[in-house]
């Protein structure tokens, strides 16, 4: 991998070779991790990279559960330590940052001034440029779109090793490329992302109990126009006519004026997500006790018990802060050690809404039918974007967890291939910042042929050698895995 030094080499001493893990722990490369602090590094790199033909995977917070930010034959540069916040413009809402600026980094810096992101994930803890690799959405995905709609500009670092300033009129060819495609243009250095005002450090929520998915689907569309956010949570364990059931938790943003205690719940010290359970538990404790039930039967069980909580609470508004709200994964800090040794991957699927209902049925009957059932099954309202390499339908989505064990890998892997076909069949699309199993034979069914002609032309012209791949990139674009 290291090439003889030259006098047109710049001097790249390779780190030593370490464990990369996907966000899910079921996939890893060992690889050699750089982690640039200026844009100069970065640049030099590049250079670097396109001289020794060495392939570079870029990498933010390793928040996606595959293997987007993998890189089994290469090298990784890990943007975390470029993440300075460099201007916050009070009157317009205007924040520019480098692009290994979290989320968390976006919020804490706005709350306090009475502002939001517009857009977050589940996890406070992606980069801003991993994020607008992967088009991020939210709960509020079919209210105002992914976080590529809130950009104001960005300059860019192509692989080639050009800086480009890219907005929806400059460069605009590569702003609605870059955002959607994962990583493979090149890196984003600054970003100016507009956030939005917010007058109360609470929002209303409103929990409500559905028996099946026609309850499901007839709540969110009888109430998204009034909602800020909505997202559901489904028992896959559930079957016959309680199919689809779970809770949806609908929440509404307090208006000027509303909240007598605004600005004062804005404060980071009132927002920060609390450490213990019931002030009592520490959370860490948490996924330690959720372990022993972390097999069929006990997630049946946690399952059950949450349906019938869900009831009893059902319709009983109460007020909860922005974080507390938007970062459930968070919430219990390494829940995900749950799944260990094997861990965890997430399937999440995009389906256009006349076909959703019958789809989700499918899906998860076919789970029930090959004994395959997913531990988490998130349900979210969507609108499309203008982003090339899009998930977005108008539709809803089904994001689902499955453990990964030794003994159920393969069966798990193909039970997701036959899922794919349902998906298919139903005119759905798939989400690289979640995959594990998709194969290039399905990414070519679900992409316009237009968009990935148009990526492959725009892949040569920003990386004629290229030296942008993941295990990802390999896997789902390179290579026909069957």
């Amino acid at each position: 991998m290291v090439a003889k030094k030259t006098k047109s080499l710049p001097n790249i001493k390779v780190p030593k070779t370490e464990k990369v893990e996907a966000w899910g722990m079921s996939s890893f490369s060992m690889s050699p991790v750089f982690r640039p602090e200026t844009e100069e590094e970065i640049k030099e790199l590049f250079v670097w990279a396109n001289q020794t033909g060495t392939k570079v995977a870029l990498r933010g917070g390793g928040c996606s559960y595959g293997d987007a930010s993998t890189n089994t034959d290469g090298i990784v540069l890990d943007l975390t330590r470029f993440n300075k916040v460099l201007d916050f413009n009070l009157k317009t809402g205007v924040m520019t940052v480098q692009s290994g600026a979290r989320i968390k980094d976006l919020w804490e810096t706005g709350i306090e001034n009475g502002f939001w992101p517009p857009v977050v994930s589940g996890t406070m803890m992606p980069t801003l440029g991993g994020a607008l690799s992967m088009n991020i959405h939210g709960k509020n995905n079919f209210k105002v779109g992914t976080i590529g709609e809130h950009i104001k500009e960005f300059t860019f670092l192509t692989a080639k090793g050009d800086i480009l300033v890219c907005s929806p009129k400059k460069n605009a060819d590569l702003f609605y490329s870059a955002i959607s495609g994962f990583g493979m243009l090149g890196c984003f250095l600054t970003v100016q992302i507009k956030m939005k005002p917010i007058y109360s450090g609470k929002m209303k929520i409103d929990p409500v109990y559905v028996r099946n998915f026609d309850e499901l689907f007839d709540y969110f569309e009888e109430h998204y126009k009034t909602a800020d956010y909505l997202v559901g949570w489904i028992d896959a364990f559930a079957s016959g006519k309680s199919l689809g059931r779970g809770q949806i938790h609908k929440a509404t943003n307090l208006k000027e004026g509303e909240d007598p205690d605004f600005p004062g719940n804005c404060l980071l010290e009132r927002q920060h997500l609390p450490s213990r359970l019931f002030y009592v538990i520490p959370k860490k404790w948490m996924w330690i006790l959720m372990r022993p039930f972390s097999f069929n039967f006990g997630m049946r069980m946690i399952n059950l018990a949450k349906c019938i909580a869900s009831i009893l609470v059902n319709n009983k508004a109460y007020y909860q802060g922005h974080a507390e709200y938007a970062f459930l994964l968070d919430y219990v800090p390494n829940w995900k050690f749950v799944y260990k040794p094997g861990a965890m991957i997430q399937y999440q699927v995009f389906i256009p809404k006349e076909n959703a209902k019958q789809a989700f049925r499918e899906i998860f009957t076919k789970c029930q039918e090959r004994g395959i059932v997913n531990y988490l099954s998130v349900f979210k309202k969507h609108k499309p974007d203008p982003f090339l390499l899009t998930h977005a339908v108008d539709g809803f989505s089904m994001a689902m967890d499955f453990p990964v064990t030794k003994s159920n890998r393969e069966k798990l892997w193909s039970l997701c291939h036959e899922l794919d076909e349902i998906v298919l069949k139903h005119k759905g699309r798939f989400y690289f910042a979640k995959d594990s199993t998709l194969r290039k034979r399905v990414m070519e069914s679900y992409f316009p042929k237009e968009n990935l002609k148009k990526f492959y032309s725009l892949k040569k012209k920003y990386d004629p050698k290229g030296i942008l791949q993941t295990d990802l990139y390999k896997r789902v674009f390179l290579t026909e895995n069957e």
